[in-house]
């Protein structure tokens, strides 16, 4: 049985519909990661999984329980907040065992349940240590202990990484990535990064103006967009997007944009059975785009280069093909400079089609 199943959830604030018919689960010890950009319902949705907010309609069911009409304290629920909420003026003993105090547990189990939470979450040396002199990491850790020590279904995360800066960012998103594995809760952890969810998510439901778009692991979100706003919204840096048209003749089929053309025939017969518009978007990841300097490939398109980005052990190289500005990623060439003609291949198993209007995938 899922840990959390969410039905056709909706909420309306006023006029403005901030979630609209949203629909998932998340089994146990999986993590699922709303991912979006702001204003996208994310956080709406995790709030009145939590009991913050009250739906519209939908319904929500946490280990098989309907829990639409229970307060937060009662839902088995444990929530992290971006800001960890630790009190400052309580050791870290104190601040794991306040919702066990809450509850008027006897003071042995008390004992018991902070120290087998503390060694979970690593902070069994610092039990002593006031929350005021914490650091982020440890906050993190904490903040988790205090939401897990009460063996709750369901960890919800609230953006728990926002505030840091970057180099924190990385190490702190490493630790949890080993601590969601080691507690092993169903979570749901709400982000608008995109490393972050790709990072820790075992599947993610990328969200936009209150919809889901779609769900799916890491390489399935990566490699099979279904839709343009996901294709453009996953990815550092973002898919090549040309805007193009498919034109046919009695044996080929070219897509045209400009003066760049691109030859897509194998994938006409479907072109032709899901979209009756000639409106397309050509989309390419910049790692599917090979560089030589020579035309070894009867299909490569003659580009200049414009920019070369170094970024560790590989470069990000700016095109410019018949007036369009393309995307190659790979590893460096001494030989490519800026100014320097190239030869770029787009990789056709790689192609991402989309129909303009609709935004769906095509191929």
């Amino acid at each position: 049985m899922p840990k959390l199943v969410v039905k056709n959830l909706r909420k309306v604030f006023g006029t403005f519909e901030a979630v609209k018919d949203v629909s998932f689960q998340v089994e146990e010890k999986e993590t699922l990661c709303l991912l979006g950009p702001s204003g996208c319902g994310k956080t709406t949705a995790l709030r009145i999984i939590a009991g913050l907010e009250v739906p519209t309609s939908g319904e929500v069911f946490v280990d098989g329980v309907l829990v639409n009409d229970l307060p937060p304290q009662k839902r088995q629920i444990g929530l992290v907040f971006q800001d960890y909420a630790i009190f400052p003026h309580l050791s870290v003993f104190e601040n794991i065992a306040y919702g066990l105090r809450v509850r008027k547990m006897p003071e042995a189990q008390i004992e018991t349940k902070v120290h087998e939470t503390a060694a979970l979450v690593d902070v069994k040396s610092i039990l002593d240590v006031p929350g005021k002199k914490l650091g982020l990491s440890e906050m993190q850790r904490v903040a988790i202990g205090r939401s897990i020590v009460l063996d709750p279904k369901l960890l919800l995360l609230d953006e728990p990484l926002s505030n840091i800066d970057a180099k924190a960012r990385e190490r702190m998103r490493a630790e949890l990535g080993k601590l969601q594995k080691e507690i092993g809760i169903a979570t749901v952890y709400v982000t608008h990064d995109q490393l972050e969810a790709m990072t820790l998510a075992d599947r993610i439901a990328v969200m936009r103006n209150g919809l889901i778009e779609q769900i799916g692991t890491t390489s399935e979100i990566y490699d099979r967009a279904r839709t343009l706003f996901v294709a453009n919204f996953i990815g550092s840096p973002s898919m090549n997007l040309i805007d193009c048209e498919p034109v046919y003749d009695e044996e080929r089929a070219i897509l045209k944009s400009g003066g760049f053309s691109l030859d897509i025939t194998e994938f006409a017969e479907r072109i032709r059975d899901k979209t009756k518009g000639k409106e397309l978007v050509l989309g390419i990841r910049p790692e599917n785009v090979s560089l030589d300097i020579k035309k070894t490939d009867p299909r490569a398109i003659e580009a200049e280069v414009q920019l070369v980005e170094p970024v560790g052990a590989k470069s990000i190289y700016h095109l410019k093909i018949s007036g369009l500005t393309v995307l190659a990623k790979g590893y460096p060439m001494p030989e490519v400079n800026v100014g320097v003609k190239v030869w770029a291949t787009f990789n056709k198993d790689k192609l991402h089609l989309f129909d303009k209007k609709s935004e769906e995938t095509i191929v």
